[in-house]
């Protein structure tokens, strides 16, 4: 890995850690605050509304600028959002920073994404590069809440008092200044601004292309199969009597393995292709979720949970290569944003779907059938190519 591709991880990180950190301390506030179940779920759920609506536009302003321009903005909103909130807490200022924290992350993710895959030589570059890359979510996601949790904890005059809440809020409102200070001084190869008099592009013109929409119904899947594991799994647990200690480890478990095998992907890219890894996901998949409600034990569900970890872990990388070989160079921001646009419409609408088809036919059932969805599916990953590459002009 280069010392360039190691200070984005780190800068990712950072900015990512800001949301994760004030996506914990928000609504623990505003409960402190005696606000009501619903207006914390309100509250939770604006982290991902800004990443929805901006997203196209994020795209396709990091097509047209490169890497530093869109990555400043992001810093500046995640610093405002979580700053205000530190200076003056209140329901509305952390209503600001979910929106703000969650637009700045998703405006950082893609444009981070789309300078790594322009910078990688080749697809075996690219699936390592994008391995690596996959690690920071998973790295923020423990860095953010843990470490304002311990200064919640700890900085306050008592446990958890608002003083404590502020200082996290505050220490939250840094992160993205250090993102900013690993970053900007990454090679950035700019943009694709456009001709004079050329018509804009549309997302439709992408969504037009049949390897484009095979790529996202792949991605889809995968995230279906992901999104029912989470929702799932605490429901069958309570069905075998496990407590809330053992669930939750259980899926402790799935998040390491899925953080694990990204670590090891990078020593296999030379080795195996986007679709081959692709394919086998998928069938370890299917043959998890085929077994999973047959295991009475938490042995036996934490197995199926460290496996399912691993399939589903090693998909993103493998997606996001094979994405930046399908699409033009010069739009491969929005397509990244149609992709967190898919994503995230698929995971506000899967557990509405997951909890009603989990009354009509039970925890066991629904398993079957997105285990079945995804074995079905498997053929279109065999229809997956992508055009020789060209070589980008920087190399990472």
């Amino acid at each position: 890995m280069s010392s360039e591709l190691l200070r984005l991880i780190a800068a990712q990180i950072c900015l990512h850690a800001a949301m994760t950190g004030t996506r914990m301390a928000a609504p623990l506030l505003a409960l402190q605050f005696g606000y009501s179940a619903a207006a914390v779920g309100v509250l939770l759920s604006l982290f991902a509304l800004t990443q929805v609506f901006l997203a196209l536009p994020a795209g396709r302003y990091a097509d047209r600028h490169g890497l530093r321009r869109p990555l400043r903005l992001a810093v500046a909103a995640a610093c405002i959002g979580a700053g205000v909130a530190a200076l003056v807490p209140g329901f509305p200022a952390l209503c600001l920073a979910a929106l703000f924290t969650g637009g700045a992350t998703g405006v950082a993710v893609i444009t981070l994404q789309r300078h790594v895959g322009h910078s990688a030589r080749g697809p075996a570059e690219l699936r390592k590069v994008f391995s690596w890359l996959a690690i920071a979510p998973a790295a923020a996601n423990f860095i953010g809440p843990f470490s304002a949790g311990l200064l919640i904890d700890h900085a306050g005059r008592s446990a958890g008092d608002a003083q404590g809440f502020r200082v996290a809020l505050a220490a939250m409102a840094l992160l993205p200044l250090v993102c900013w200070a690993l970053a900007r001084g990454a090679h950035d190869s700019g943009g694709s601004p456009l001709a004079p008099g050329a018509a804009k592009p549309r997302a439709l013109d992408l969504l037009a292309e049949p390897m484009f929409r095979r790529l996202l119904f792949i991605n889809w899947m995968q995230s279906a199969a992901w999104d029912v594991h989470t929702f799932v799994l605490p429901l069958l647990g309570h069905e075998r009597g496990l407590s809330a200690s053992v669930i939750g480890t259980l899926l402790g478990a799935f998040a390491i393995a899925a953080a694990g095998i990204r670590v090891v992907l990078p020593m296999l890219a030379g080795r195996w292709t986007e679709r081959q890894v692709i394919i086998a996901a998928n069938v370890l998949t299917a043959a998890v979720f085929a077994a999973y409600p047959l295991m009475r034990g938490a042995w036996g569900m934490g197995l199926c949970s460290v496996m399912l970890g691993v399939a589903l872990g090693a998909v993103q990388p493998m997606v996001m290569s094979m994405l930046h070989q399908i699409t033009p160079a010069a739009r491969h921001g929005e397509a990244l944003a149609l992709r967190v646009m898919t994503l995230n419409a698929s995971s506000v609408a899967m557990p509405v779907l997951f909890g009603t088809a989990g009354a009509l036919i039970g925890v066991a059932g629904l398993f079957w059938v997105v285990g079945g969805v995804v074995a079905v599916g498997t053929p279109a990953v065999r229809g997956l190519r992508a055009p020789p590459p060209s070589g980008p002009a920087h190399n990472l």
